[in-house]
């Protein structure tokens, strides 16, 4: 009797000792939205598939996701535009490796006009460089907010539409997502944070290939 009145006090000291799991489902409905709009904002396409996948769960509504993505994503743009315009030589001064990947823009830009607006926000190691590049250029204002938004709206839904999918895969493959949603969203938080330590690295080496050549 005295074994089992023991083995009882241990299991609910064990209980309270231990932390409770991490609730998911609360975390996101309190910060979410916010996150989708800060993230993408920034352009982090982690956070967008991430919200994607919530919203494949439940915790979102897709619709809001997508149009919040469209909106910071724009705003984010458009504010790396008008810092070029008005400071993007300070930012260029600052920033050295921006001038090498200033040159391979403008490389790109003179070929492909509209389409390196619109699809700037694609485009690793370009993403902010870019922006201010073109606000620094004689790009209209206009001209920009146009395919800015254009960009914006295929991007959103495209990289919301990846977590989503994602989602629906998994669930496809494991029959029960709820009890591994936690490992999931951990898996989509992993792929994003090892796909842009990739292309850092890679940028890096563009970089370096191009100070290179420079100095022979």
């Amino acid at each position: 009797m005295v074994r089992m009145d023991a083995a009882r006090a241990w299991r609910s000291l064990s209980r309270k000792s231990c932390p409770s799991p991490v609730d998911l489902a609360g975390l996101i409905d309190s910060y979410g939205y916010a996150a989708v709009f800060i993230g993408s904002f920034l352009e982090g396409e982690t956070i967008l598939a991430l919200a994607g996948l919530a919203a494949y769960r439940g915790y979102l509504d897709l619709a809001i996701v997508i149009v919040l993505a469209t909106i910071a994503g724009f705003l984010g743009d458009q504010f790396y535009f008008f810092l070029g315009r008005h400071n993007g030589h300070k930012v260029l001064a600052r920033y050295p490796r921006m001038q090498l990947r200033a040159q391979r823009f403008d490389a790109m830009l003179s070929r492909w006009h509209a389409p390196v607006i619109i699809g700037i926000r694609f485009m690793y190691g370009f993403r902010i460089v870019g922006p201010i590049l073109l606000g620094m250029g004689r790009v209209p204002v206009w001209k920009f907010m146009l395919y800015n938004f254009i960009g914006a709206a295929l991007w959103a839904p495209m990289v919301a539409g990846i977590g989503y999918t994602f989602g629906s895969v998994v669930k496809s493959a494991l029959g029960h997502l709820k009890r591994y949603e936690i490992y999931v969203f951990g898996t989509v938080l992993v792929i994003g944070l090892l796909f842009a330590l990739y292309h850092y690295h890679r940028e890096r080496k563009l970089d370096e290939e191009a100070i290179g050549a420079r100095h022979e």
